[in-house]
């Protein structure tokens, strides 16, 4: 599986609107200066999230972007859906609308165990986790292993 640069800078910047508390407004600039992100791609990626209803914005002198929902209620899957769809695919379809036959007819489970695992994890994990600098233990405890680390 791979998290697009797209995921990544919205979850990032998702993460510094939970941080910044709530109803605070957050210019789209000084998110892409705190993550160091290009601020016209964040643009485009704040333009997703408000489109799918995770932040909302306001104009004015002290405008900028809010969480639309409570950081404790967004969880870091609801932020990559929102910006790239499926968390897991296979050749642009969902593993459940995938067959496969003969030697590669397991294959499909494999698929669907891999989208339940990366559910396991981005759906337990919420921007007010990030904010606070934690994850829940069930995640935590993925990451003690030191070969989680490293690609083999």
């Amino acid at each position: 599986m791979r998290i697009s640069a797209k995921a990544d800078y919205a979850v990032r910047a998702a993460a510094e609107l939970a941080a910044a508390g709530d109803g605070v407004p957050v210019p789209a600039e000084a998110l892409a200066r705190a993550q160091g992100v290009p601020h016209r791609f964040l643009e485009v990626i704040l333009s997703d999230l408000r489109r799918e209803g995770i932040v909302s914005s306001r104009r004015g002198a002290r405008g900028g972007y809010v969480l639309a929902r409570p950081a404790s209620e967004v969880t870091v899957a609801d932020v990559v859906r929102a910006v790239d769809g499926p968390l897991v695919y296979v050749r642009d379809e969902r593993p459940a609308d995938l067959e496969y036959g003969g030697a590669a007819s397991s294959l499909l489970h494999v698929w669907v165990a891999l989208r339940a695992n990366v559910r396991a994890v981005l759906e337990h994990v919420t921007l007010a986790d990030l904010a606070a600098g934690a994850v829940p233990d069930v995640v935590r405890r993925l990451t003690e292993d030191e070969g989680a680390w490293y690609n083999p």
